[in-house]
């Protein structure tokens, strides 16, 4: 018999970009080609999909490290790298995704349900994209982003109409054998079910699915006799039916007091939100086909119908009273689904950008004594990612986008000055401004000129013709002075 697993650790990653090419198209006659890399590939997602002949979280208990196919680079030519491959995991129905502090990523319902769990990386941009009218041919291209990693934690909750809960040997399992195709193993002995059970049942025209939840004891809700795994596969069912056990013969124990103790346990696990008592609509008392268990249903009946409970005793050894008791399901199952909200079509939900919205921010960074800057935000965290640090054009190029997009403005704003550190995506730089935008004051407190300023045009020049002439001949003239008829052959070698 297979394994049954409701929870597991996965650990996910996503593939990775391909990075873009620097190259130059060469040809015969062809001088002038001009670039020709090609872009990477995107890297491969992560994907979570509900699968209907899926119930269980086994093979990821085997298999817990999952990865995406990483993007190819691109070439020359123009040619792009290919798309990494997704890894598309198979889920059952009712799978709730986490993150291991508790924060509820996804919850999976309906067949064919997808959900990206882990986000490949961007492809690098080759120099062929990146050419334009100012830079015709860029000596450098973008490198692929990092896909996502997550370590997510996957639970299974069972998705069923109703659920049977009571104490361990109550016969649950022996009623979802008798009213379905459902096979669970039956003994007689306590926790004998360790997992849920799920059986279809047919009651008239109405059709719902049952689910057999294992033995339930006083401390459940805490986590006594793994309670906690069992209780999350109650979570989803619409009417919870008590099956008592008429015929007991435990000491302190009695219909009355069982169902007091699972009131209890459903109450202190779901609370107020979950409300799982207002569900606990039905008390079956089993094992009625046993003769004192028989004499003991018209004493319980008065009290649990005070109790607001439908009361309907069954013997599932021979099947008495399941006629009743299933069309009693079919209706409440029934009233239960009209009271649903009517489905309504997806509609695609457009969130304008704030106006103000500048795409990043700038804070101070704490780790630094004299002063540093953190600057976050998606593009600049992204373009760092992609820049080759080894190559001065590709800095270059960085730092035109980030003043475009306003960062240093910002950061001469926020009171920084040359050399202070900056760290964007991770990477600490010393910020050396070179074209300040913005304000006079905030220009001035960062020390700089105005915008159209470049300290190149100050550095020495280049010697032109002219002026290595003049020097020639400046060399010459006291040769030329001092002795008259010397001729060029006369010359000292450096003066010639």
């Amino acid at each position: 018999m297979a394994a049954f697993v409701d929870r597991v650790v996965l650990y996910v990653a996503a593939g990775n970009g391909g990075h873009g090419v620097s190259s130059v198209h060469r040809e015969k006659f062809k001088p002038l080609g001009g670039p020709d890399g090609g872009n990477g590939g995107d890297g491969g997602d992560v994907v979570l999909e509900v699968d209907p002949n899926v119930h269980t979280l086994l093979d990821f208990h085997h298999h817990p490290h999952q990865k995406a196919g990483n993007g190819k680079p691109g070439e020359g030519s123009n040619r792009h790298g290919g798309k990494g491959e997704d890894r598309v995991l198979k889920v059952p129905a009712g799978t709730v995704v986490s993150t291991p502090d508790g924060r509820v990523v996804a919850d999976l319902v309906g067949a064919g349900t997808r959900v990206v769990l882990a986000k490949g990386g961007r492809g690098g941009l080759g120099n062929a994209a990146l050419a334009n009218a100012r830079r015709k041919a860029p000596g450098f291209a973008l490198l692929g982003e990092p896909g996502e990693t997550f370590d997510a934690v996957i639970e299974l909750k069972s998705i069923a109409d109703v659920g049977l809960v009571g104490f361990p040997s109550a016969g649950k399992s022996s009623l979802i054998a008798a009213m379905s195709s459902a096979r669970p193993k039956i003994a007689d002995y306590p926790f004998t079910t360790l997992v849920p059970n799920l059986g279809v049942i047919r009651s008239g025209d109405t059709v719902y699915t049952m689910a057999d939840v294992p033995g339930l004891i006083p401390g459940a809700s805490t986590g006594k006799g793994l309670g906690v795994q069992f209780l999350r596969h109650v979570e989803r069912c619409a009417v919870l039916v008590h099956v008592v056990d008429m015929a007991t013969m435990e000491p302190g124990r009695d219909p009355e007091s069982d169902i007091e103790a699972l009131e209890h346990e459903l109450a202190e696990y779901g609370g107020d939100e979950l409300d799982l008592v207002g569900r606990l609509r039905i008390a079956v008392l089993n094992k009625i086909d046993v003769p004192d268990a028989r004499e003991l249903v018209d004493l319980v009946r008065a009290t649990l119908e005070a109790r607001g409970l439908a009361v309907y005793p069954v013997s599932a050894a021979t099947g008495e009273g399941f006629k009743e008791f299933g069309f009693a399901l079919a209706a409440a199952v029934e009233e239960h689904r009209a009271s649903l909200p009517p489905m309504e079509p997806a509609r695609v939900t457009v969130t304008p950008k704030a106006v103000d919205d500048s795409g990043f921010t700038v804070e101070r960074d704490t780790e630094f004594d004299t002063g540093g800057f953190l600057v976050h935000g998606v593009r600049p965290e992204r373009w760092v990612r992609q820049t080759d640090f080894n190559n001065d054009e590709a800095v270059g190029f960085l730092a035109d986008r980030l003043n475009r997009l306003g960062v240093e403005e910002a950061l001469a704003k926020a009171g920084a000055v040359r050399g202070d550190a900056v760290t964007i995506g991770g990477v600490t730089f010393d910020w050396e401004p070179q074209l300040p935008a913005g304000t006079l004051t905030a220009e001035e407190s960062a020390g700089l000129g105005g915008r159209g300023t470049d300290r190149r045009i100050d550095a020495p020049h280049r010697v032109r013709a002219e002026e290595r002439l003049a020097a020639k001949k400046a060399r010459r003239m006291p040769y030329e002075l001092s002795e008259p008829g010397w001729t060029e052959d006369d010359l000292p070698e450096d003066a010639r």
